[in-house]
């Protein structure tokens, strides 16, 4: 059910892939609750996945951009205002991409150039797109950004590897932008903690199907999906929570809270006594 949250408003939505990603999802959501906004993406990532179809399926202008790219992003927001009609309201950063992951590097043994190309890619751009933006003047007052990351930003997470300083760095962008664009502009800057979450992305990390189900039996409220992230996505994005900034949120269930679940002692004890049977 739609409620209007973001009626007249106006926004840039950075990553959506095709149906499974969180941006595709926030996308969707906020089209329902009433904005407005244009949709971007890397040349590569607009080839390989479904972007075009999720700009006819929205209507919402799609306008390619390499988010490393500082004239890109320049050339972005212009082209957004010119096609929304004004500044912005709202930016999704969803972007992130690690070499060493995808060539399957131990993190002990890192390609470094790799490692800073993870760093540019999955959180150096949210710089230069916030930094862009307050060049620009390019969004409105009270306006919020919000970007997302992951608990191995704070936490050892094997097979997460140099994305987890990928993120770290991310959230601690969100808190120092967060300072000086509230205090000038009052620009409200966000990260979204999620869950272990089913994306093209995710599920390309090596156990990752094995740590999702660890982490459902983990959260007492079970891993939270795309859906609710996109609500609660939805949520910052709106004037209810305009007096929120700078802060890392866990959307996880509860996971971030607890050190051990009943069901993870049972199922540990389970186990223990099928090897005393054996």
């Amino acid at each position: 059910m739609a409620h209007g949250l973001l009626q007249g408003k106006k926004g840039i939505i950075f990553g959506p892939l095709d149906e499974n990603s969180l941006a595709w999802k926030i996308a969707e959501k906020a089209k329902e609750e009433g904005a407005t906004f244009t949709i971007t993406n890397a040349p590569v990532a607009i080839r390989m996945g479904k972007v075009k179809q999720l700009s006819e399926q929205l209507d919402a202008p799609l306008i390619t951009a390499d988010a490393t790219k500082m004239d890109d992003l320049e050339k972005l927001f212009n082209e957004s205002m010119e096609k929304l009609g004004g500044k912005v309201d709202f930016v999704l950063h969803s972007v992130g991409m690690s070499p060493n992951v995808r060539k399957e590097k131990p993190y002990t043994d890192l390609n470094h150039d790799f490692f800073l190309k993870t760093l540019d890619i999955s959180a150096v751009s949210f710089h230069k797109v916030l930094q862009t933006a307050k060049k620009l003047d390019a969004i409105n007052e009270w306006g919020s950004v919000v970007a997302l990351t992951y608990i191995a930003a704070e936490r050892a997470f094997p097979g997460y590897n140099d994305m987890a300083e990928a993120k770290a760095t991310l959230e601690a962008i969100a808190r120092n932008f967060g300072y000086y664009y509230g205090s000038d502009k009052n620009v409200r800057i966000n990260t979204i903690s999620q869950s272990p979450t089913k994306t093209t992305a995710g599920t390309g990390i090596k156990g990752f199907d094995e740590f999702y189900d660890y982490a459902d039996k983990m959260a007492p409220l079970g891993n939270a999906d795309g859906e609710s992230c996109a609500d609660f996505c939805i949520t910052l994005f709106s004037d209810y929570t305009r007096m929120i900034t700078m802060q890392n949120i866990h959307h996880d269930g509860g996971f971030s809270s607890v050190g051990v679940s009943q069901e993870i002692v049972e199922m540990f004890a389970e186990k223990k006594g099928k090897n005393k049977d054996e």
